[in-house]
């Protein structure tokens, strides 16, 4: 059994098929957690984990690049964002229902900032929102999925402060977060880790040898798997559309690069997965 444990076949990408997708996945022994990028998709992650019995979960937040209205590109994505003001009350809401297993994703996005706007004034507001978000989870005993992309400077501070100031609503004995879909280097994972934190990792170790060494020293324990769906395809599926059943092509090259069999790999990934979301 695997679990990606951070995809979005609540996005638009599968408005025709995301049941069939689910189900394909549901059938080769995957499980999967749909993550929310905004109220709308927080809610539709929501309403597709209520639909089924089983493997399926819902983490509902508010991811940075949806704060201010942003024209975002790359290798697999383009599209718009529409402002969207947090409202604690609204995702508060969402955060209760039982197949909620984590607020995310959340964080700061410096990469896809315009240079238009009052770049000062978006990282404070993305920081703020972020850390609203920090206090969601802790009021609710929920972890956090979050993403950092050229901002682990500001991130590893306002962690470092967040933990201090609110450590009692922080679990001593378990991860309460987890960096998703990690590109940064050794260093930074061990700073992440002395926080408490864990990481997850996509497709990107099958088409780039970056961070071999990095997945080759760290404790398997402190990993978790993701697709990232839509994007981040693994191989030998670039260029076509992600979907949760393709965890498997991110155990194995895990497992090539520590030199352990799919069966451990899994079994060790879905063990965090578990103990992580309470699942």
């Amino acid at each position: 059994m695997l679990i990606d444990t951070h995809a979005h076949v609540n996005f638009s990408a599968y408005k025709n098929d995301a049941d069939e997708v689910i189900r394909r996945a549901l059938a080769n022994d995957t499980w999967m957690i749909l993550v929310g990028a905004d109220h709308k998709t927080s809610k539709r992650a929501l309403a597709y984990a209520n639909k089924y019995e089983r493997g399926v979960y819902a983490a509902v937040g508010l991811h940075p690049i949806h704060l201010v209205k942003i024209k975002a590109s790359g290798d697999d994505y383009d599209f718009t964002t529409r402002a969207e003001e947090f409202s604690y009350d609204l995702y508060e809401k969402l955060a209760k229902f039982k197949k909620v297993v984590a607020i995310g994703e959340v964080g700061l996005d410096y990469y896809h900032l315009d240079l238009k706007d009052d770049l000062t004034s978006v990282k404070n507001l993305q920081k703020k929102v972020l850390v609203e978000q920090l206090k969601l989870a802790g009021s609710l005993s929920l972890p956090v999925i979050i993403h950092c992309r050229q901002a682990h400077d500001d991130m590893l501070t306002l962690l470092k402060n967040f933990k201090k100031e609110f450590k009692e609503v922080l679990s001593h004995d378990k991860s309460w977060g987890v960096m998703h879909c990690y590109s940064g280097d050794e260093d930074l994972a061990w700073q992440y880790f002395s926080l408490g934190l864990s990481l997850s990792f996509t497709g990107l170790i099958t088409f780039s040898a970056k961070w071999d060494d990095l997945i080759r020293k760290v404790p398997l324990e402190k990993i978790m798997l993701e697709t990232d769906s839509p994007y981040m395809t693994p191989e030998p599926f670039r260029g076509r559309r992600n979907e949760p059943i393709l965890v498997k092509n991110v155990a194995l090259r895990m497992a090539e690069i520590k030199n352990l069999t799919l069966d451990r790999v899994a079994e060790i990934t879905t063990a965090n997965a578990r103990n992580f979301f309470h699942i």
